[in-house]
């Protein structure tokens, strides 16, 4: 049930990705990244605003205000000094409890979201001439689909090498050549049914889906773009080996840092105009 949950809202973020992220296309990375995370930032911090109690959190932090006063007026006075220590610590705690609810709010969209930015920046599509290796993880069972596994012809792309099996993983593997940009569709057939997977080629910025996951949710949610192979399906899962892409700001894994970074500092300067206590 998790994972068909997974799959639905992954469904639904995206229809809303498809229409939000479609400027990535045309941008330069670090131009895209960066307009992400501030808006992403921005958001954020609004939600943060409706999501959570203003008033308290401004109370305590006033409070903590004044018992950082009473040490700076009472620093001579030990105990004084203890008790406006003990509570800033225990206010701190507090604001800390204040902020759990509007964070929970908040974890489930910007766990979908970090999905959809993936597609986007953690692999760059294939070159067009370039070579890859696509893996299917087949179901270890009674019958041995891993014989008859077939990867299927097509204009978009060259088969250079394969089928290699490895018995006992259950894994069969190809090598195929990247030959038309866009979007296409590779084909695994096993046992004479067909397993589709969504394959990128080209210089620009397109989606990529490295794999189609198995049914678990954990799967479906670093890889949202591809619907997961059914629990029972003879492929668990089809994987393509995509080049990483090179760039500080728009680059695999790096995207994720400089996103946080880029948001991070996109709330606090909107904290002023939007007048949100944190």
């Amino acid at each position: 049930m998790l994972t068909q949950l997974i799959v639905w809202l992954n469904t639904a973020a995206g229809w809303v990705a498809a229409i939000a992220l479609a400027p990535i296309a045309w941008l330069p990375g670090w131009l895209s990244a960066t307009l992400v995370g501030v808006i992403t930032g921005i958001v954020m911090l609004w939600a943060f605003k409706h999501t959570s109690n203003q008033s308290a959190i401004l109370r305590t932090r006033n409070q903590i205000k004044a018992n950082l006063l009473a040490l700076s007026l009472f620093k001579d006075n030990i105990t004084v000094s203890l008790r406006a220590q003990g509570r800033i610590l225990i206010n701190a705690g507090r604001l800390l409890a204040l902020s759990v609810i509007p964070m929970l709010i908040m974890f489930v969209p910007m766990c979908l979201l970090l999905g959809q930015l993936a597609v986007w920046y953690q692999a760059r599509p294939l070159p067009v001439g370039s070579e890859a290796v696509v893996t299917a993880h087949l179901v270890m069972g009674d019958i041995d689909y891993l014989s008859g596994a077939r990867l299927e012809t097509s204009p978009a792309f060259d088969l250079r090498a394969g089928p290699v099996r490895v018995n006992g993983k259950e894994m069969v593997c190809w090598r195929i050549q990247a030959m038309q940009p866009g979007l296409h569709e590779l084909t695994v057939t096993v046992d004479g049914q067909p397993f589709t997977k969504e394959v990128a080629i080209g210089d620009d910025y397109l989606p990529v889906s490295e794999i189609r996951p198995d049914w678990d949710w954990s799967d479906a949610l670093l890889h949202p773009r591809e619907r997961p192979f059914a629990a029972d399906s003879a492929v668990q899962s089809i994987e393509v080996a995509y080049p990483p892409r090179a760039s500080w700001t728009s680059g695999t894994d790096y995207w994720v840092i400089y996103w946080f970074a880029v948001s991070l500092a996109a709330a606090f300067a909107a904290r002023p105009l939007l007048k949100v206590n944190l």
